[in-house]
Parts: structure tokens; C-alpha cells; sequence
């Protein structure tokens, strides 16, 4: 990863296995985990439980018996955790492979904090930083919806399409500005 002037407006985003790792290499001091309800998480030590947003979800698009679908709900807990964040130190959000879930919410997080930013242009840096990125489709879409932005969201990232295949995807960052 370069290193920029303002690491405090970077979100890092990583799979599970890459977890510590990211949040050492960044010196984040907050997390937002987003993964099935019940997998075991080692919060790294230099994130404070209260710093630290666990949502627990499937990584599906519909509905399916037994799971449980990202909805509404996460979205705006995600939405509360990010506007809170002072931004003093980096963020780092991830899911089990860093390609869906993980990725969906930082685009989400970009587009929140920083609603004067074109929506296309956000998915394309997340597309420039990430070629297996794979944002869920159903979390851009509740985002979409409670952020105001007309569908723009969604299409922004219909346009970028699915990533490269991946069965882990590789850490990155994205640039809040």
C-alpha cells in the first residue's frame, strides 16, 4: 500500500485472514466487520470494543431460508458508526474474503461522508483499487435508497460489473477524497 498525506481519510478494506495484519500495517483504530452472524472474530488488540462495528449477515442478494440477508437495518448501522467516526485514524472494513461485503461498504462509506463526490466516480476508484471488488448489491441498494441518491448508486456500480474472479481478494484502500 503507498502511503498518503492524510491517512486519516483512507478506508482500508481486507478479508478475514488479512485482518491484523491491515489494521497494524494502517495503525487503524477502528473497525467495521461485516460477516456471517457467529463466525469468530479476533478483534486485533489496538481496537477498543466500542470502536469496532460487528454486523452479522449472509453475503446474499435475496432472500434465502436459514439466512440472514443484509438489510436496512445494517445499512444504517453502518451509516450511524462512519458519521460517527472522528477520522483522527484510518478505517478498516472487511468480510470473510474482502470482495463483497466489505467492499460494498466502503463505497458506501465514501458516498456518505462525502456526498458532494459523483457516485461513478467512486465506484470507478473502487474498481481501480480492487479488480476482484464485487460490492453487494443489495447493501448498494438499501445505501442508495436512505442516502437519497436516486439510483445512482446502484447503477454506478451495475456499470463497473462483477470483479476478477478471486477466492480472496487482495487488501487495498480507498481515498475518502
Amino acid at each position: 500500500m503507498r502511503l498518503i498525506a492524510d491517512i486519516s481519510l483512507m478506508l482500508y478494506i481486507c478479508s478475514l485472514s488479512k485482518l491484523h495484519d491491515t489494521v497494524e500495517r494502517t495503525g487503524a483504530r477502528h473497525l467495521v466487520t461485516l460477516i456471517n452472524e457467529g463466525t469468530s472474530v479476533n478483534r486485533p488488540a489496538s481496537i477498543r470494543p466500542e470502536d469496532h462495528l460487528f454486523l452479522g449477515f449472509n453475503d446474499i442478494v435475496e432472500p434465502i431460508e436459514g439466512m440472514i440477508p443484509p438489510g436496512e437495518i445494517h445499512v444504517e448501522a453502518l451509516l450511524g458508526y462512519v458519521s460517527a467516526w472522528e477520522r483522527q485514524d484510518p478505517l478498516v472494513i472487511h468480510c470473510f474474503a474482502g470482495i463483497s461485503r466489505s467492499t460494498a461498504a466502503a463505497y458506501i462509506t465514501a458516498c456518505a461522508l462525502k456526498p458532494e463526490r459523483d457516485e461513478a466516480e467512486i465506484a470507478d476508484a473502487l474498481r481501480a483499487a480492487s479488480p476482484s471488488a464485487t460490492p453487494n448489491a443489495r447493501l448498494v441498494m438499501f445505501a442508495d435508497r436512505i442516502l437519497g441518491r436516486e439510483g445512482r448508486m446502484v447503477s454506478a456500480i451495475r456499470n463497473i460489473g462483477r470483479g476478477r474472479d478471486a477466492f480472496e481478494g487482495e487488501p487495498f484502500e480507498l481515498a475518502l477524497d
